[in-house]
């Protein structure tokens, strides 16, 4: 197998990103890597700061109330300060080539831009590099949510933070399992059962996956006692002093993996070549699969799995502590060399205050990093939420871990997927570790 490098991770989709983008960035995260890259500017004078962020969408004329959720709090930030906000937006044609992640390394690096929307592999290596601001002294930070201060804090600074906190969950056809006697799974045992009544029912692929999201199962397993265990910081110390190893917290979440390939509840070769969304999608809201994995904010679109035809349900991953969403982080960051960074600032600061998070939230329908921002969810989404309110959840991307998670895992996940034993997946992680632990 072939080593897997930290930054090589390609993280969330495009909701994910602040939401600002409708599947252009569909992938293990962002993933719109073209044959040509292509920067949209639009800057005016006077005081200006620019920022960089995925395209807004792929089709001009499809809705998308992230996009305007963004851009009406850049409108509050640019009429309270009187600084005006350019974008300069990545637009990718192909998926297969340069990623977005690529191009903000190099534009960071280069300090071509104030602020920029960045992935959580992004975040870790640049914060690392102590290439973004700290950005603990704003006035918003002390109503984020402490997940969010978590997430985004690499060596002690906090580099980055979100519009919203993204979460994953299992999205089921509840209807599916009523009609042949089933309860949600709670555990992983639960979900194998279920997988195979519904198997022996004649549904050929019970779980629809893609080649970029299945390490939400291996991370809800993997880490939901650290952190619900209430040993959080010893646990991920021992993880960065290597005293503890990744690979025993991965290996049971690849085997599970394992077991739905090789019992036929996941097509491992179809997976390995889709992307995300487009290719379970249509079987599943045909209501010829009873299970994907998706983004909060799929269940908010008409584009996604809003409107189905059937009672959806958007639950947590199975786990030993029962249905466990996963939580990675995307975050807005300021260059450490930004030409404008105290224009820059001042706009984070407006764009994450609490009244513009409340409009952002009630647009987007999504979960507020401020703690003092909440919007009711659609009924689907209520089991998810409600296990975040009460605290439950992994993260799946935390800068605070040397080794970075996401995309490494998604990337791990792959090499499943296209034949690779457990071992040699577990090999990987192991590779990972000893190289964060000579740097």
């Amino acid at each position: 197998m072939k080593q897997i490098r930290n930054t090589a991770a390609r993280m969330l989709p495009g909701i994910c990103l602040a939401a600002v983008t409708a599947f252009v960035l569909t992938s293990c995260g962002i993933s719109p890597d073209p044959e040509q890259n292509v920067i949209i500017t639009e800057e005016k004078d006077n005081r200006t700061v620019t920022l960089f962020s995925p395209m807004e969408k792929t089709d001009p004329d499809s809705k998308n109330t992230a996009r305007s959720a963004s851009d009406t709090t850049i409108a509050m930030a640019e009429e309270a300060l009187g600084i005006t906000v350019a974008y300069r937006t990545y637009t990718a044609e192909n998926y297969q080539d340069k990623t977005y992640d690529d191009v903000s390394l190099d534009r960071v690096r280069n300090n071509m831009d104030d602020i920029y929307l960045l992935n959580p592999d992004t975040i870790l290596t640049l914060g690392s590099e102590d290439a973004l601001m700290d950005l603990a002294e704003l006035d918003c930070v002390k109503n984020l949510r402490d997940i969010v201060k978590t997430a985004n804090t690499v060596d002690g600074k906090l580099v980055a933070i979100p519009q919203e906190v993204v979460a994953y969950g299992l999205f089921v056809n509840k209807d599916m399992f009523d009609q042949y006697g089933l309860s949600l799974p709670e555990t992983p045992e639960d979900f194998l059962e279920c997988c195979r009544v519904f198997k022996e029912n004649g549904i050929e692929t019970p779980v629809g996956a893609n080649r970029w999201w299945l390490e939400t199962f291996v991370l809800a397993q993997a880490y939901a006692d650290l952190y619900n265990g209430g040993n959080t910081e010893a646990e991920i110390a021992a993880l960065n002093s290597g005293e503890a190893r990744y690979s025993d917290y991965m290996r049971p979440g690849f085997e599970f993996l394992k077991e739905l390939i090789d019992c036929g509840y996941i097509d491992a070769k179809k997976a390995a070549v889709s992307e995300a969304i487009e290719a379970e999608g249509p079987d599943f809201l045909a209501q010829k699969t009873p299970i994907v994995m998706a983004y909060w904010g799929a269940a908010n679109t008409d584009t996604a799995y809003g409107d189905p035809d059937f009672n959806l349900q958007v639950i947590g991953f199975p786990s030993s502590r029962g249905q466990m969403p996963v939580m990675p982080m995307t975050g807005f960051a300021v260059g450490a060399d930004a030409d404008h960074a105290e224009d820059a600032l001042l706009v984070l600061d407006a764009i994450l205050s609490d009244d513009a998070l409340q409009a952002y939230a009630e647009i987007n329908r999504v979960i507020s990093p401020s703690k003092n921002v909440e919007v009711e969810c659609i009924p689907a989404l209520k089991p998810l939420n409600d296990k975040i309110q009460d605290n439950v959840y992994v993260l799946g991307s935390n800068a605070g871990m040397k080794v970075e998670q996401w995309g490494n895992t998604c990337l791990i996940v792959r090499e499943l997927l296209n034949g690779a034993t457990v071992d040699e997946c577990m090999a990987a992680f192991d590779e990972l570790q000893d190289a964060s632990l000579r740097e």
